[in-house]
């Protein structure tokens, strides 16, 4: 490939550092998620303000997904267990499309724009022409 890989770099504007906890509104497993994955995305410096409405979304999806679970395991009727596995399902596919904005999936994370690959240059690659 021809031209630069995009470096990893901090997000323009107020870059969230501080008040990390978890909205009280949150479910006790969407806090769970939180709790788990902000000190990540602090850490890359790379969420923002503007962002915290797509992890609070995340969160709660994956908060959902693991209620889902709950219910279904402790559900016998196999009619009554549709409705939430395809609730849970929906979550599921959210909760992995909104993960994936915030760089939390294996393919994410593996993007120039969210790896960070030092000062490797394509000069490198003998594959150039």
């Amino acid at each position: 490939m021809k031209g630069t890989k995009p470096q990893l770099r901090e997000a323009p504007g107020d870059v969230v550092t501080t008040d990390t906890r978890a909205p009280d509104w949150l479910s006790k497993e969407a806090r769970e998620e939180w709790d788990r994955v902000m000190p990540v995305l602090v850490e890359r410096k790379i969420l923002t303000d503007a962002d915290l409405g797509g992890l609070e979304s995340y969160c709660i999806c994956i908060g959902r997904v693991r209620q889902m679970e709950t219910l279904i395991q402790a559900e016998s009727d196999a009619a009554a267990m549709l409705p939430m596995i395809r609730a849970q399902d929906k979550a599921m596919v959210t909760a992995r499309q909104l993960g994936a904005e915030l760089g939390l999936t294996p393919v994410s994370r593996s993007r120039p724009a969210i790896r960070d690959d030092g000062d490797q240059d394509d000069s490198a690659n003998p594959l150039e022409v």
